[in-house]
């Protein structure tokens, strides 16, 4: 099996490299971060060697996942590109950096886009993955598949959707968050504990997203089958409609957006 390596240690990349051990063994995979402490820690948790340096890892590997931020990507691929080859495959994790982007700054030939989300770090993520197919070798497309499989689902888009895949599930975990937090905050005023507000809703947020995936139903069909006429759903509902949820969401949307356009 090709090794895998991967350039950065922060949150997505641990992630994903501990998603991968479900189907490669720790001698296929290698890593690299600046942080010679959280090396060895990586290490000690899940048995996979580092390098000491980044063109050490790409001289080693076929596969390199990108798991370092937007900002540094020119000065980390300019770094390694004398060490990639033209059998390289370079994975990028970072919103708004493009397929030509790496190529140019590294020129390597075969490099796949991707925009996972945190809850990876559970196994529930959802990625959208962006690639030229015809480069790839069949072997290699086995290889990618169990690699976004490992950490939850994922989805193939073309390239010029990937600033809506950031603000479809990229960004939004975020926006999940705050509404557990702030529903949770709400009936902890009627009495329930603040353990126990966030366990009811965040178990509800969790049970809705599954019946939707699983039934396949439209969601506002879903929402209709919660609000019994005259009951106590439907006066919750009112409220947020009047409060312009659905606006302060497209806004949002917008923003993220915007911001992902400014970053290429």
């Amino acid at each position: 099996m090709s090794k895998i390596g991967f350039i950065g240690m922060g949150n997505m990349g641990y992630a994903l490299m501990n998603g991968c051990l479900k189907f490669f063994d720790p001698e296929n995979v290698l890593f690299f971060d600046t942080n010679k402490e959280r090396c060895e820690e990586v290490k000690d948790e899940t048995g996979v060697e580092y390098l000491s340096s980044a063109n050490e890892l790409v001289e080693n590997v076929k596969f390199v996942v990108l798991a370092i931020k937007p900002q540094v990507y020119e000065t980390a691929l300019d770094e390694i590109e004398s060490s990639v080859s033209e059998d390289t495959i370079i994975i990028s994790l970072a919103p708004g950096i493009t397929v030509d982007k790496v190529k140019e700054l590294t020129s390597a030939v075969k490099v796949i886009r991707t925009m996972p989300n945190t809850p990876a770090m559970v196994g529930e993520g959802m990625t959208g993955v962006c690639y030229n197919e015809e480069v790839f070798t069949p072997d290699e497309e086995i290889v990618i598949d169990k690699i976004f499989n490992s950490v939850g689902k994922y989805k193939k888009v073309s390239e010029n959707l990937m600033n809506a895949v950031v603000c479809a599930s990229g960004s939004s975990p975020a926006y999940v968050f705050m509404f557990i937090e702030y529903l949770a905050r709400s009936v902890e005023k009627l009495g329930l504990s603040k353990e126990d507000s966030i366990d009811f809703v965040a178990q509800t947020v969790l049970g809705s997203a599954k019946l939707l995936m699983e039934t396949g139903e439209n969601p506002e069909v879903l929402k209709e089958r919660v609000c019994s006429p005259g009951g106590t759903t439907i006066e919750g509902v009112k409220k947020l409609d009047e409060n312009e949820l659905e606006k302060t969401i497209d806004e949002a949307t917008q923003a993220c957006f915007r911001r992902c356009k400014e970053l290429q």
